[in-house]
């Protein structure tokens, strides 16, 4: 049974719930109305003054994109610009407006997550700073204290996510925005456990996109696919708009290439592009497979047009590596230059990229320095991604009884990645544990044989040149003398009618 079941499942709520009484049917159609109509009402007050109450017109673009926002949920490229004209206008003739300042934050926030330019992180700060100062923290401004969490959790400060979700959780422990915030959070720190039980008390107080994509998330940490998987499926049936549909697409395709299945990813990262154009994280899924599948000359395209949309440092990294494969190293070493141009843009605006640079630095670079920045960033953040960068920055320089420490903590935490498996078994070997380093090879084989275009085909070498056990298996595991069939004893016979049976041994 899958663990989705399981987790899914509706809770008894705890000790902050009062008994209700029953609710008939009419009396829960007339709460769902009632409740719709909060909802509507809220949201229009959010966005422009109230309108008059002849007024039905559908909701508009920027209302469509605070929906979104507020809901945690992807909004539509058009519908966001219209958002961040419309809040930026008002708060200029409304300073002390603290909702429209946190809902002016949580959209630049947005806008970063869709173009990947890290200038809109000190433009969302500065807007959720301002809420706070209007209403502060301790008179309950949740919108933009969760804000502050997002956005430390965008720039991979998990640390200060963290704090800004447990201070929400501890005024409004039912308030279930907190608890995505904290996903993350505690996801990048490395407590995994922390992690599953923010997850499980998000399920009880919300169902719909976050929840599932949430849901997603940790059981891929945990080494669930199927699982992942299935909530993913069923957040696209929560999906509501094309944004939303081609995010849940995107997400999948990505779970589908962990697992090796270059193919489904591809028509998953299609099916994302043809949903939501403009979407640049499916463009480097999409590059991503179409390097997988040996569509070397369009995956170089596709990583071109993404990084034009979205300029990721890590996407470079990966745009440099495939032209280096396919021997055009010169060109590599342009994309390696600029990745390093990125990851300082980003470092002024707060982004940490730690783990980019530091495996570019031990594959490409200097691996001494790549040490350095991995163990300064293992000091603030535990997870699984620091563990393999680390334990691989102490291999390439030359310290394998120190990296093994490291390649453990990355693949005995249930993530399954081709990648870290073959990091391990490349520190194995280099230790000569070749038992322990074929595993590791044939682990990472097994889970994406097409990993990297660069160092997917050294494991194949790796492992052909490992080989195969001794024949007769593991030492000390067959007999010293061959086996001789023991002599065993005879049954008595039946006796005959009228004869005595014959004594049995024992009573002799």
């Amino acid at each position: 049974m899958h663990r989705l079941h399981r987790t899914h499942r509706i809770d008894p709520i705890d000790e902050e719930s009062q008994p209700a009484p029953p609710v008939t049917f009419t009396g829960r159609k007339t709460l769902v109305a009632a409740a719709v109509a909060v909802v509507l009402i809220a949201g229009a007050l959010v966005i422009r003054p109230a309108r008059t109450g002849d007024d039905a017109r559908p909701p508009g673009p920027s209302e469509r994109a605070a929906a979104a926002v507020g809901m945690g949920a992807p909004a539509a490229a058009v519908d966001l610009t219209a958002l961040l004209a419309d809040r930026e206008k008002w708060v200029a003739a409304h300073p002390d407006d603290d909702a429209s300042w946190a809902v002016l934050g949580s959209a630049y926030l947005e806008q970063a997550r869709r173009t990947a330019g890290s200038g809109w992180y000190p433009k969302a700060e500065k807007a959720l700073k301002r809420s706070l100062e209007v209403r502060p923290a301790e008179k309950g401004n949740f919108d933009a204290m969760t804000g502050m969490g997002t956005l430390a959790n965008a720039r991979r400060d998990f640390g200060t996510a963290k704090k800004w979700g447990e201070l929400v959780r501890a005024q409004a422990p039912r308030r279930w925005t907190a608890y995505p915030v904290l996903v993350d959070a505690y996801s990048g720190l490395g407590d995994y456990k922390a992690a599953q039980k923010a997850l499980e008390r998000l399920e009880q107080l919300h169902s719909g996109l976050a929840a599932l994509t949430k849901a997603s998330q940790v059981y891929r940490d945990r080494g669930w696919r199927e699982d992942a998987v299935l909530a993913m499926e069923h957040a696209g049936g929560a999906a509501k708009s094309p944004t939303e549909k081609a995010y849940v697409l995107f997400r999948l395709g990505e779970l589908a290439f962990e697992r090796g299945d270059a193919a489904e990813a591809l028509g998953l990262h299609e099916g994302a592009l043809r949903t939501d154009p403009g979407q640049p994280e499916a463009l480097g899924g999409r590059a991503r497979a179409l390097t997988a599948l040996g569509r070397g000359g369009e995956a170089v395209r596709d990583y071109r047009m993404a990084l034009g949309r979205a300029p990721v440092p890590r996407l470079e990294l990966e745009l440099g590596e495939l032209l280096e494969s396919l021997g055009r190293a010169d060109e590599a070493r342009t994309h390696y230059g600029n990745l390093g141009a990125l990851a300082a843009r980003g470092a002024a605006d707060g982004v940490n990229e730690e783990v980019v640079l530091g495996l570019y630095e031990a594959d490409h670079g200097d691996p001494a320095a790549a040490v350095r920045r991995l163990s300064a960033e293992w000091s603030r953040h535990k997870n699984v991604q620091v563990a393999d960068a680390m334990g691989w920055a102490l291999h390439r320089n030359g310290d394998d009884a120190s990296a093994l420490e490291y390649a453990k903590k990355a693949t005995e935490a249930g993530l399954r990645n081709a990648e870290f498996s073959y990091h391990r078994a490349m520190v194995e070997r280099g230790l000569g544990d070749e038992a322990a380093a074929r595993r590791h090879f044939q682990d990472a084989m097994r889970t994406n044989p097409r990993f990297s275009p660069l160092r997917a085909p050294l494991a194949k070498e790796a492992l052909a040149s490992v080989g195969q056990p001794a024949p007769g298996g593991p030492e000390n595991m067959q007999p010293r003398t061959p086996w001789v069939e023991p002599e065993l004893p005879k049954p008595n016979p039946k006796p005959k009618p009228g004869e005595k049976p014959a004594p049995s041994p024992s009573a002799t």
